[in-house]
Order: C-alpha cells, then structure tokens, then sequence
C-alpha cells in the first residue's frame, strides 16, 4: 500500500488486512505507522468489495476505482478528527483478499455466522 503525500508523492505503507468469520461484516486493517502499536480501522468488507466496481462509502471511509485504461489501483481515503490519509491499492491485492474471504463466508451468508443471543444479550441490560 501507498500513502499518497502529493500528485507526485507518496511512502510506502505496511498494513495487515484480518477478516474472522466470527465478524463476518467487516475487515480489520492495521496499519504499522512507526509505533509500537499499529493503528487499526474496522472497515465494511461489503464496502470493499464495492469500492473494486466504483465509487462506495461516505464520510470516514471513501473508496474508489482508479479512472483511466490502465490503471489497476483503487483509492482508499479515511478520515478523522486527527485529520486524512488517502491511500492507494494495488486492485489485485484487494480483490484477491475478498475473494478469500468470500471463499469463507460467501456475500450474503454473514447473518447466518452471527450468535444472535449473544449479541442482543450484550445489547440488554442485565436485569
């Protein structure tokens, strides 16, 4: 991955991309910036795979197509309080990564992995 500085710019960015079918909705993405501990955004994996055919997400989380013949990379910009960082990704590495995880948990099957009683549960006081 890429951390795009300018139009001319951008450093190279290590990030460690987990999906668990045990929270099959999302993908956790930890990003190594130089700490000792890695800075980790949860991202919708449906947000993903729809950022590879277009335009998908809003406020903290954008991803788009790169425009152009050619161009094989989608753009990822997320957003803060402590400010935005505009990434980009190879498409490849993407969309081999949501293949594996649909290879676990094809789209469309997540509610079926979800311990519904646990979660509401969670969601309930204790009475």
């Amino acid at each position: 991955m890429q951390l795009v500085v300018s139009h001319v710019s951008s450093l190279p960015l290590c990030v460690r991309l987990r999906y668990e079918p045990a929270d099959p909705y999302v993908v956790r993405a930890a990003f190594f910036v130089g700490c000792d501990e890695p800075v980790e955004w949860i991202l919708g994996r449906d947000l993903l795979a729809d950022g590879l055919e277009g335009s998908a997400g809003h406020a903290d989380v954008r991803i788009w197509s790169a425009a152009g013949p050619g161009d094989e990379s989608i753009y990822i910009a997320l957003g803060s309080s402590a400010g935005t960082a505009l990434l980009e990704v190879p498409v490849q590495d993407i969309s081999s990564f949501i293949q594996d995880t649909q290879a676990l948990v094809p789209r469309g099957a997540e509610s079926g992995l979800i311990d519904w009683d646990a979660e509401l549960a969670h969601l309930l006081p204790q009475g």
